[in-house]
């Protein structure tokens, strides 16, 4: 097990200690990495940098939007949300585990709804306990009969 801290990046060599994670395993601090945003306590913000210091892996964060409403999941389990960038819900399904989750969020093109997309970005969204990965579509539409 990890401790991972995000600190707000004000900029130059100043931050400031926002969240503490004690006991973190490696694929959910991974997976948290990959992610160009996150989301706590109705704000989001945008990932800076990473590193690790240490036994410490610290992801640095800037204020990105504020005021964002959490809509309440009904899952205990690692959701993944698939989203057209700055449009609407492609699909979400449940995942077994953080690897899982990276598997999808690391890719750089994936398959839904017989498309590709092209990956954008990814957030965790810890208000609606819920990964988001943005992609935006490339136009190749999957032929179904492997031609």
């Amino acid at each position: 097990m990890h401790r991972l801290e995000y600190r707000l990046w004000l900029g130059e060599e100043h931050y400031r200690l926002l969240y503490v994670y004690e006991w973190i395993d490696l694929p959910q601090m991974i997976a948290r990495r990959e992610c160009e945003f996150f989301v706590k306590e109705g704000i989001t913000y945008r990932q800076v940098s990473s590193a690790l210091e240490h036994d410490t892996f610290v992801i640095y964060v800037e204020e990105y939007d504020r005021g964002i409403q959490a809509a309440e999941m009904d899952s205990d389990g690692l959701r993944l949300e698939v989203r057209e960038l700055n449009a609407g819900l492609i699909t979400a399904f449940e995942l077994s585990s953080h690897l899982d989750v990276l598997a999808y969020i690391g890719s750089s093109f994936t398959y839904f709804q017989e498309r590709e997309w092209l990956r954008d970005s990814a957030e965790i969204d810890e208000d609606r306990k819920v990964y988001v990965l943005y992609v935006t579509a490339t136009g190749f539409v999957v032929d179904e009969e492997g031609e």
